[in-house]
């Protein structure tokens, strides 16, 4: 019990920082139609950002002595950065190909992430060598379930996580935003025609999407300290993790990116607890190829019809 409770745990924390990240996917993907391989980066910024902005603070001890409102500080500064950097990507580098073919935008996103991942390893920006994040949050032990320790970072992790994708829920489905975002996933030429400002609207769909994956970038930085240089393989990886989350819980369904998330998180803990830890990677993977073939659009997707 004490084993499987402590798996549960540490698979819903990084289930829910892969939700954090597929949301970027699938709404991108969801008015837009293609797969933005560059968000992955972000994620990766939003780590490296988190600990440029506690260094400038002077935050640099790993002691727990800093102000209750660094982690609040520093999460959203990271998502103001990011979301502005979201806005950039895509006014610079996706906006001007809008009308172009799918493979020319597809080679533009892995163009962007090139970019990113390099520029971020010059000396005068990130640099090649690896950090240690300052501890920001409590990592003390909160109290114990059936011998298992359940400490602060995780259930912040999880809250902050967790909160996030409800305040998105809203912006979606109570704001007009939301509504507008809707609108253009639809069809784009007919919201176009309604009077709603489809440019601006795609705009704010990559800085919503880039801010929740600096947020997640600071949280997994947070939970794991510590951060590999930006052209490590490992934040590939996670990117890619998120990206078959989102395929699993239906590629341009919110709810679906959520759900998605949890579950890759949970297969990859207990097959790597019960099963072998070298394998973590492949029960991801083994679970998108099952996904793909008994139901190609996902666990909450739906078929979609074409007309001949």
């Amino acid at each position: 019990m004490t084993k499987f409770l402590q798996t549960l745990m540490d698979g819903t924390a990084v289930g829910s920082l892969y939700a954090l990240i597929a949301l970027g996917y699938t709404m991108v993907y969801g008015i837009l139609r293609f797969i933005n391989f560059a968000h992955s980066d972000v994620f990766m910024l939003g780590a490296w950002f988190s600990y440029e902005v506690a260094k400038i603070m002077g935050w640099t001890g790993q002691d727990q002595s800093h102000p209750v409102w660094a982690s609040a500080f520093v999460i959203v500064a990271v998502m103001v950065a990011c979301g502005t950097l979201g806005f950039v990507i895509e006014r610079g580098a996706y906006r001007p190909l809008r009308s172009a073919p799918r493979i020319n935008v597809l080679i533009t996103a892995i163009g962007v992430s090139l970019f990113l991942e390099n520029s971020g390893q010059l000396p005068f920006l990130l640099g090649t060598q690896p950090q240690r994040m300052p501890t920001l949050m409590p990592e003390h032990a909160l109290f114990a379930v059936a011998g298992v320790s359940v400490r602060a970072v995780d259930l912040l992790v999880i809250g902050i996580s967790f909160a996030l994708m409800a305040l998105l829920e809203w912006i979606i489905y109570g704001t007009k935003l939301g509504l507008a975002m809707r609108a253009v996933s639809y069809d784009t030429k007919v919201a176009a025609l309604m009077g709603i400002p489809v440019d601006r609207v795609i705009s704010m769909t990559f800085v919503v999407g880039s801010a929740l994956a600096a947020a997640a970038g600071f949280l997994y930085a947070t939970k794991y300290p510590g951060i590999n240089q930006p052209a490590h393989p490992t934040w590939v990886l996670l990117g890619l993790k998120a990206f078959v989350a989102a395929v699993v819980g239906g590629i341009g369904n919110l709810r679906g990116a959520m759900a998605g998330g949890l579950m890759i998180g949970l297969v990859e803990l207990f097959g790597a607890a019960y099963l072998s830890p070298h394998l973590r990677d492949v029960y991801v993977f083994t679970l998108l190829i099952l996904v793909l073939l008994f139901r190609p659009e996902g666990l909450l997707g739906k078929a979609t019809i074409e007309k001949v």
